[in-house]
């Protein structure tokens, strides 16, 4: 009969150990911004739609525009991030700043915003400075520096 005991064995000590951790860290290369991609794209969805969902698009035609174009372009970051995250490490600020033109357009784009829109571009804002700026901390960490 065969012994299939476990003894204890440590994998520190298999000969392959060192190829088994370069394979590893080359399947999830670039994969240390997976936390943020999703969040990123739902939030750029959820402004693209705003318009439509807080019902502004007959009074502010301008913003709704924006906000589309906007959400858009969070939305496309937040797929590139999935996609191939070693090269959007240097578009990490970019997200930050469309945050804050997020916020700041709602009086500069807009005409009169209502306090729903007011809420909402700032929450949407908000969030994506947020989640722009722990792209930043993630790239900065793993010593892939945001252009």
């Amino acid at each position: 009969m065969s012994n299939i005991s476990h003894t204890g064995h440590d994998m520190a000590t298999h000969p392959d150990v060192s190829e088994m951790r370069d394979r590893y860290a080359r399947m999830l290369g670039g994969r240390d911004v997976a936390l943020v991609d999703a969040p990123v794209f739902l939030v750029g969805l959820y402004c693209a739609i705003s318009p439509w969902v807080l019902h502004f698009t007959a009074s502010q035609p301008a913003l709704t525009t924006h906000n589309l174009i906007m959400g858009i372009a969070i939305a496309a970051l937040g797929l590139g991030f999935t996609v191939m995250p070693e090269r959007m490490y240097g578009l990490s600020w970019a997200i930050c700043v469309m945050g804050a033109w997020t916020i700041l357009a709602t009086w500069i784009v807009g005409s009169g915003p209502g306090i729903g829109i007011v809420i909402s571009n700032i929450i949407v804002g908000g969030l994506t400075v947020l989640l722009g700026l722990v792209c930043v901390g993630v790239a900065l960490k793993s010593g892939k520096h945001p252009d």
